[in-house]
C-alpha cells in the first residue's frame, strides 16, 4: 500500500520534485530518506558532488555539479526503483494525472509540466543545456537545448529562462498528439527506442545480461564495448556515446 501511495503522490500533485516526492513517501511509510554526501570535488574545472540516499532498505546514489542536482537524482533512482518494484500499481493511469495541451496557458508553467510527465512515466528527468548565446546588448537571444531519453528539442528566448520553456513546450505540444488517457501508447513512444526498462533488465532471462550479473568487471583485457554492445542487441536498447 505504500507503494501504491507513492504512485499516487508522483501522479496527484504536479509540480513536486523527486526529493520532496521522496520525503511524502518516507512520512508515510515512517522511513524517512537519509542523504549523505559520498564525494565532493570542488578543485576541478567543473565541481562533482555524489549523494546517497537511504530509504527503507533501498539505497541509490546520484551525481551532479552541486550538491541540490546530486541529491535530486539520487532522489530520482530510489523513486524510480519504487515504481519498479510496485509495477502493478503503476499500471492504471491515474485519472488526476493533468494534461498539460488543456491547462490554461496562464496557469502552465511548462518546465514544470515536462518534468511532472517525465516522473508520471518513470522516465529519467528533462536535462537543459544552453547551446548558444548571441545578439547584440539590447536584443539578447539565447538557445537551449532540452533531452528527454532519446527525445530532443530545442528552445529559444530573449532570456535563459523563456528558451528553457519554449524547449518545455515543444515537448508538451509533441507529446499533446497522443491521447493523455492512452498511458501505454505514450509510454512506448519513449520505450521504444530504449527497448528495455529497468525492471525488464532485471528480470531478464537474456543469457548477456545474466552473465553479467554473475561477472566481476574487472577481469584482465575486458572489451567493455563489445560487452554492451552484445547486451544492447540483446534487450533491444541502443547505446549512444556522446562526448562531454
Amino acid at each position: 500500500s505504500g507503494l501504491c501511495s507513492l504512485g499516487k503522490m508522483i501522479t496527484a500533485k504536479p509540480g513536486k520534485t523527486p526529493i520532496q516526492v521522496l520525503h511524502e513517501y518516507g512520512m508515510k511509510t515512517k522511513n524517512i530518506p537519509v542523504y549523505e554526501c559520498e564525494r565532493s570535488d570542488v578543485q576541478i574545472h567543473v565541481p562533482t558532488f555524489t549523494f546517497r540516499v537511504t530509504v527503507g532498505d533501498i539505497t541509490c546514489t546520484g551525481e551532479g555539479t552541486s550538491k541540490k542536482l546530486a541529491k535530486h537524482r539520487a532522489a530520482e533512482a530510489a523513486i524510480n526503483i519504487l515504481k519498479a518494484n510496485a509495477s502493478i500499481c503503476f499500471a492504471v493511469p491515474d485519472p488526476l494525472m493533468p494534461d498539460p495541451s488543456k491547462q490554461p496557458k496562464n496557469q502552465l508553467n511548462p518546465i514544470g509540466s515536462l518534468q511532472e510527465l517525465a516522473i508520471h512515466h518513470g522516465w529519467r528527468l528533462p536535462e537543459y543545456t544552453l547551446s548558444q548565446e548571441g545578439g547584440p546588448a539590447h536584443k539578447r537571444e539565447y538557445t537551449t537545448i532540452c533531452r528527454l531519453e532519446s527525445f530532443m528539442e530545442t528552445g529559444k528566448g530573449a532570456s535563459k529562462k523563456q528558451a528553457k520553456r519554449n524547449a518545455a513546450e515543444k515537448f508538451l505540444a509533441k507529446f499533446s498528439n497522443i491521447s493523455p488517457d492512452n498511458h501505454i501508447s505514450l509510454t512506448n513512444v519513449v520505450g521504444h527506442s530504449l527497448g528495455c526498462t529497468w525492471h525488464s533488465l532485471r528480470n531478464s532471462p537474456g543469457e548477456k545480461i545474466n552473465l553479467l550479473k554473475r561477472s566481476l568487471l574487472s577481469i584482465p583485457n575486458m572489451d567493455y564495448i563489445q560487452l554492451l554492445s552484445e547486451i544492447a542487441k540483446e534487450q533491444g536498447f541502443n547505446v549512444t556515446y556522446l562526448d562531454i
